[in-house]
């Protein structure tokens, strides 16, 4: 079987952060997958009738992959989606789609259709600037988390512990970024520097683990040098976990949980989810997962 994965840089075995690209490779020289790696640049798209010679590769029409496995995640751009339509234009399967990925880059949206569908998530407001600061205040209260609308591994995320705190973040982005799109959200005490992800492919939960922050850093990701542990989901966690990736149109999907009293919220989904920290602390082979699944599929 021939899959092809699209990632930002091609080379990936070069790249410190591309552990599950490493690993994909390892398990799809076990399990007789064909492997290629692209970065969305080395397409060039024809809109045409013609389908064969409408997707080239660094400039020339070669036979197309069984399957492509986009590992972008919020990363994806306009022009890598481009990409992924067309491969589904001409047949090929996808996992995740371009309808997903492009679903849950953005923050706001995701929480639109989790919310439309009763699931616990933070309370959340989009941001307009300039920000009527006591209304926030009034929603949300202080502590609040500031987002960007797309953003992974920690990546863009905030915390302002107190109304002058967020007010100095506020006035520094409308001085250097007032078009920025952030998102605002209640902070949830019982989740502070901890939280769970759990990793969901093909309608099944494979794996959890617990993240906890060092340095007292109310971020838990493991990219960030959070601290791991298997974790337990009880019929809750699961089933929030499920229904979400099930919502958002997710075949491969991370899940995060925030701790709220005996239940939990959704923090955000995510349809490239790394699992180098699940590897470490779970007994599961998340790329042979991958790999199973996309096989059982096709």
């Amino acid at each position: 079987m021939k899959s092809w994965i699209l990632y930002k840089d091609s080379a990936a075995a070069l790249k410190p952060e591309a552990y599950e690209i490493k690993r994909l490779i390892e398990a799809g020289a076990q399990k007789g997958h064909e492997i290629g790696v692209f970065k969305p640049e080395q397409f060039e798209l024809l809109v045409t009738a013609q389908n064969e010679r409408s997707l080239l590769v660094d400039g020339s029409v070669v036979p197309l992959p069984d399957v492509l496995l986009p590992r972008m995640g919020a990363g994806t751009t306009y022009f890598a989606l481009s990409v992924i339509r067309q491969f589904e234009r001409l047949r090929v399967p996808t996992f995740n789609t371009s309808l997903s990925t492009e679903t849950v880059r953005d923050k706001l949206f995701t929480h639109q259709l989790l919310s439309r569908a009763k699931l616990p998530i933070p309370k959340t407001m989009l941001a307009k600037f300039p920000i009527d600061v006591g209304l926030v205040e009034r929603a949300l209260g202080f502590p609040i988390v500031v987002k960007t609308l797309s953003g992974t591994q920690g990546s863009g995320v905030f915390l302002c512990e107190t109304r002058l705190h967020f007010e100095d973040l506020m006035e520094l982005i409308r001085a250097t970024q007032s078009n920025a799109n952030l998102i605002f959200q209640e902070f949830i005490s019982d989740s502070r520097g901890r939280d769970v992800r759990i990793l969901v492919i093909g309608g099944r939960v494979v794996a959890a683990m617990e993240r906890t922050s060092v340095n007292d850093n109310f971020k838990a990701n493991f990219s960030l040098g959070g601290e791991v542990k298997p974790f337990k989901p009880n019929r809750d966690a699961e089933w929030l976990a499920l229904e979400s990736a099930r919502l958002l149109g997710l075949d491969i999907a991370g899940i995060d949980l925030l701790f709220d009293g005996e239940g939990f919220k959704i923090c955000e989904a995510n349809s490239s989810p790394g699992f180098e920290g699940i590897e470490k602390c779970c007994e599961t082979d998340i790329a042979a997962e991958i790999l199973d699944f996309i096989s059982f599929r096709l």
